[in-house]
């Protein structure tokens, strides 16, 4: 065997001769060796690196043409900004927190599916965060957040967007936040939200014109702002139609499909039940089809049965759910978009969004006695 001394001093000649490898000059427009930098967008783009900044950050002090020269040379060098180094240099995160306490997957899918897709948009991240609403600690626990995460924004959805504790921990930390569907109005604050009382009435006026007249409703839970209007809705229904309110048709649910199950029972062991459910959520009345199952009851021969928000449950259960679309996605994109854009006028800003009557199998007259 030979050792590393023994190598051919010819060889080692030769090696010491080889000429240097040369690289190719770099073609004009050509995307850089490795990861592109904010100087190549900017040489390309034929604009400051200031300018560059100021288009990726959506400042508004920048011409449409300046921005499109400078996207499209992010588009051709595949340039990813360094958040970090955004952060530094703009004094902001560009984190946003979306905070939720809720029992419904599909509520939460919605609103994350949302919020992700309109931060990407905007060069943001998402930070998605379970809390207790009902934990002593509450508002410890969201100023910790703030402050570890030095988030730009959060976006609140209920119940927390109502909770006292958690609006304090913000105003003390001195953070923005948009909430999402709340209870009660809190001046200079912003909001997207929907007309609950108007989607539930006119629910409940769809079942009413199908000829139902015992129409049970399971509210939601008692701490989210939005199931008193939904309750109101249901109620000036019944009362624009001349019927009576009947209390042991009204029954307490929780957003949850065991809530959902449990009120379901109790409409339907009635002496007098029910010809048609109008659950506050699409959960709820999920549950109340297998409910329907328990009790032999077809549905919507039977049994008539109405949902609400539209979320993945109400299409994907047999029959599918009659339902009132709440635009889920496109709220949540909302509030991101009124976290990151500059507030010209100072003043508050609320955003109420459309629903949408959604009819499909679950719902048709009621028998015939």
């Amino acid at each position: 065997m030979f050792g590393p001394s023994h190598i051919c001093p010819e060889i080692k000649l030769l090696e010491r001769s080889r000429p240097p490898k040369l690289r190719a000059p770099r073609k004009e427009g050509a995307k850089p060796a490795g990861p592109a930098k904010i100087h190549d967008v900017a040489k390309r783009a034929g604009v400051s690196i200031k300018t560059v900044s100021r288009v990726i950050n959506h400042e508004s002090n920048v011409s449409e043409a300046t921005r499109t020269a400078v996207m499209e040379a992010v588009a051709a060098l595949s340039y990813r900004p360094n958040m970090f180094a955004r952060g530094l240099a703009s004094e902001r995160s560009f984190l946003i927190g979306l905070l939720y306490d809720n029992p419904s997957a599909g509520y939460v899918a919605g609103l994350q599916l949302g919020a992700l897709a309109r931060c990407r948009e905007l060069g943001y991240h998402l930070v998605v965060e379970l809390l207790d609403s009902q934990a002593p600690n509450l508002g410890n626990a969201v100023h910790s957040l703030i402050t570890e995460s030095q988030l730009h924004g959060v976006v609140l959805t209920p119940p927390l967007c109502d909770a006292p504790a958690v609006l304090e921990a913000l105003t003390r930390a001195k953070t923005r936040f948009v909430r999402i569907a709340p209870e009660k109005h809190l001046p200079g604050a912003m909001t997207v939200s929907i007309d609950d009382q108007k989607a539930a009435y006119d629910m409940t006026t769809y079942l009413i014109s199908l000829g139902h007249h015992r129409i049970g409703f399971i509210k939601g839970h008692p701490g989210h702002g939005a199931s008193y209007a939904r309750y109101e809705g249901y109620r000036a229904a019944l009362e624009k139609a001349g019927r009576p309110l009947v209390e042991e048709l009204c029954v307490q649910g929780f957003f949850s499909y065991q809530s959902g199950m449990e009120a379901a029972e109790k409409l339907l062991s009635l002496a007098r039940r029910p010809t048609a459910i109008f659950a506050s959520n699409d959960d709820m009345a999920a549950a109340v089809l297998a409910a329907a199952q328990r009790y032999n009851l077809k549905t919507p021969e039977q049994l008539s049965v109405a949902g609400f928000d539209d979320s993945l449950v109400a299409q994907v259960v047999w029959p599918r759910l009659t339902t009132c679309r709440q635009p889920i996605k496109e709220m949540a994109a909302e509030a991101v978009s009124l976290l990151v854009q500059k507030n010209q006028d100072g003043g508050p800003q609320e955003r109420r969004l459309e629903h949408e009557l959604v009819v499909r199998e679950s719902t048709a007259p009621p028998p015939l006695d």
